[in-house]
């Protein structure tokens, strides 16, 4: 180091004063600090007062001095992205990574990655700030001001969640390139002072700073102390699309080789110095407790430890999951009865009808005037759609390891809420938070499942009773029947037509409001509307689903939008276009569809195509489906995917998400239900919850577009378009309108 780089002495001198007078001064926005040894710590600030000690004993080593938060460059130059967001498939840590790396003008192969723990201070406010502001942004000399607000509401909710699609269009906009852009402006002003040369003859690449006409060259760790005692820029200038090294490119996933090789660690893979295992039987029937149990078969059963009712579930302790299963098998248990037992599939369905009949409507979308609309109309046109409980079906049950003892406990999970499910373990043990600590892991499946807690209490609860560590795994059968499900949804549509089948309004009720609300609205040229929502409760876990409502509605209004074409005597493409007309971006996506999927082009007897639009999460996507019927039951040969995300982050980790999210739609559209007899669920494993196999896998061809809207989600916009293109697909092949999902068992032909 120079002389013109200042001490790690005088820097710490410097951060005590800052200490002293409990608020941030130069710092306010961005943070920028020094860690022992030569490593500079930035990220988005967070007001009021001095967050160090909390921080940098979490994720900074012994000799190492944290002022902020989401990225590291240690004297080595290693840098280290800290990521607020669980993998679980997505590939979400490479996009993340790359969003900071590209900012930074940092070396990919050199960028290291963890993730953040599960700690108050490190709650996801950005993900809070894009909720409220909607990425509006703010004047410099408030930001400080407005992050300390959304960091006290993300402490408030335990708000670390991974979900809804927010974690490139939110957190890597707001926290992983605005922190990335920081650190380099702050590590360059700190070359420029420690070389005496202009900041407009620096350039930076890979990791290093350039001085080309003096030939002169240095990393980014030789400039980290004096960078953590400059002010930092309020608010970084990002680059331009077209400036992008980094950013657009398909970027191998961090986390293929560990899943590759087997040393990748999921949440069932936790081992724990003498560990016993458990599994546990909830209420068949959702909100009974336990009522009489006998013990004596299960506690005589070979390798079982300890027999524990704890009210709301029963859980058998043993030497392994085998013995575990088999004790539970053994117990006779009874649950309290309640008038849910009464419930079936059917009278829930009435019950949804009754609602929509009499029930107290609340309007979730209105323009212009229904009535005065349809004064003069051609015809009206009704239709009634109805869609059942989903579960998530995760390839990896519901598992915990916890270990409760001395006052603390010790969480080991795959969650998708790291914070809220620490505190939540917290609150249910009369803990302190730090008494909890919480490790994470990938997760074997998500899809909002992992975002609810329950497993994790029940592991902690039987660690505590039992008095061992306790990795807790559900038998797949309690995994189904004990899911927080996708909502059952009925929902009537209404719509007066001119002469030329166009609608002069659009009116739908539905039985249940979810989120988000932008779902239930329509995205076509309709001046007169209403949609509306009845309050119709259930007994049934509910709980987030992949791409939650958009799935229903997107069902519901592009099948009904094409029963108006049909009805029309219209192409649906084409009828969809006219009511597209003044939405240029969704034209395109649209028009790239059909290309793909080559629509209007013969087909053989007994196949079809289907078409569909859908935005959720600010991405348009268009999907046509190729079906052949001729077997009776409906295949699916190709779909064909456009979608305009803005701007894909990774290419490939896009794709890859648009073909998952095609075939988990297409899972719950030909065979997904959850349904309910005696008030109990019915179905209990793969074989009567069905999902893809691989010989019903359709080939996919994607399209990315590329626009100049905001960046929008990955994860979950591929799921909702599928399920009404596959319906319409097979209408036109059959004449048979589908209103009801799934569709098996309908005794499709071609002609029928």
């Amino acid at each position: 180091m120079t002389d013109a780089v200042e001490t790690k002495s005088q820097t710490k001198t410097k951060v005590k004063k800052e200490k002293k007078k409990g608020r941030w001064t130069r710092r306010g926005f961005i943070g920028a600090g020094l860690i022992a040894g030569g490593a500079l710590v930035v990220g988005v600030a967070i007001r009021p007062g001095d967050r160090t000690d909390e921080l940098e004993k979490h994720v900074a080593g012994e000799d190492e001095h944290l002022l902020a938060a989401w990225v590291k460059i240690s004297e080595d130059n290693r840098i280290t992205a800290i990521i607020p967001h669980g993998e679980m498939g997505q590939g979400i840590h490479t996009a993340l990574s790359a969003m900071l790396a590209e900012e930074m003008d940092a070396d990919w192969d050199a960028l290291d990655i963890m993730e953040a723990p599960a700690e108050k201070d490190y709650a996801n406010f950005p993900l809070v700030r894009e909720f409220v502001m909607g990425g509006k942004s703010a004047p410099g000399i408030v930001s400080d001001t407005l992050n300390g607000a959304f960091l006290g509401l993300a402490k408030t909710m335990d708000m670390q969640i991974t979900g809804g699609s927010t974690s490139v269009r939110f957190t890597g906009v707001s926290a992983m390139q605005t922190a990335g852009a920081a650190a380099r402006e702050l590590i360059v002003k700190a070359a420029s002072e420690t070389w005496d040369v202009p900041i407009s003859a620096l350039r930076t690449e890979k990791s290093y700073v350039y001085h080309d006409s003096s030939n002169r060259s240095a990393p980014y760790g030789e400039f980290a102390v004096a960078a953590s005692s400059m002010s930092p820029n309020l608010q970084p200038k990002l680059k331009a699309r077209k400036e992008y090294q980094l950013m657009g490119t398909s970027l191998p996933r961090v986390d293929i080789p560990s899943k590759v090789d087997g040393t990748a660690q999921f949440g069932i893979d936790a081992q724990v110095e003498g560990m016993k295992t458990a599994t546990v039987m909830a209420s068949p029937v959702h909100g009974e407790v336990v009522s009489t149990i006998d013990k004596s078969a299960a506690e005589a059963t070979p390798g079982v430890l300890s027999v524990h009712n704890l009210g709301n579930f029963v859980g058998v302790v043993a030497e392994g999951y085998w013995p575990a299963k088999m004790g539970l098998d053994a117990l006779d248990v009874t649950f309290t009865n309640s008038a849910s037992d009464s419930v079936s599939q059917e009278s829930l369905f009435a019950q949804y009808a009754e609602a929509l009949d009499s029930g107290k409507r609340k309007t979730m979308h209105k323009g212009g005037n229904v009535v005065k609309g349809a004064e003069g109309a051609a015809k009206v046109i009704e239709a009634e759609y109805s869609v059942p409980f989903l579960a998530h079906a995760c390839m990896e049950p519901m598992n915990a390891t916890a270990w409760v003892r001395d006052g603390k406990a010790d969480i080991w999970c795959g969650t998708q809420n790291p914070l809220g499910t620490r505190a939540a373990v917290a609150k249910a043990l009369e803990m302190e938070l730090e008494d909890v600590t919480l490790h994470t892991a990938f997760m074997g499946g998500g899809f909002g499942r992992r975002a609810i807690p329950d497993y994790v209490l029940q592991a902690a609860s039987l660690s505590k009773v039992s008095g061992h560590p306790i990795k807790l795994i559900w038998s797949r059968e309690e995994t189904t029947r004990q899911d927080h499900y996708r909502p059952a949804v009925l929902g009537r549509f209404k719509a007066a037509v001119d002469d030329d089948g166009m609608p002069l309004t659009w009116e739908s009720v539905f039985n249940h409001e979810g989120e988000p609300k932008e779902a239930s609205d329509i995205i076509y040229g309709i001046s007169n509307k209403k949609v509306e929502v009845v309050d119709s409760p259930s007994h049934t876990r509910l709980g987030p689903w992949r791409s939650v409502d958009h799935t229903q509605h997107g069902y519901f209004t592009e099948s009904f939008i094409e029963e108006l074409a049909h009805a029309a005597g219209k192409d649906g493409y084409e009828y969809r276009r006219a009511l597209l007309a003044g939405k240029p971006r969704f034209l395109k996506t649209l028009d790239a569809a059909a290309k793909l999927g080559k629509w209007g082009e013969a087909l053989p007897a007994g196949q079809a195509r289907g078409i569909s639009i859908v935005e959720s999460f600010m991405t348009i996507c268009a999907q046509v489906v190729t079906v052949d019927v001729t077997g009776g039951a409906p295949k699916v040969l190709h779909v064909a995917c456009a979608a305009d995300p803005g701007f894909a982050v990774n290419p490939d980790g896009f794709e890859a998400q648009m073909q998952s999210g095609i075939i988990y739609g297409l899972c719950a559209a030909l065979h997904g239900e959850i349904s309910l007899e005696d008030g109990a669920v019915i179905q209990s494993n793969f074989h009567d919850y069905e999902i893809l196999r691989m010989n019903e896998a359709p080939k996919i061809d994607t399209v990315i577009l590329t626009s100049d809207a905001r960046l929008g989600g990955g994860g979950e916009p591929g799921t909702p378009p599928i399920a009404p293109a596959l319906a319409n697909a097979v209408f036109n092949a059959t004449g048979q309108r589908i209103r009801s999902l799934p569709m098996r068992d309908l005794g499709l032909g071609a002609g029928s």
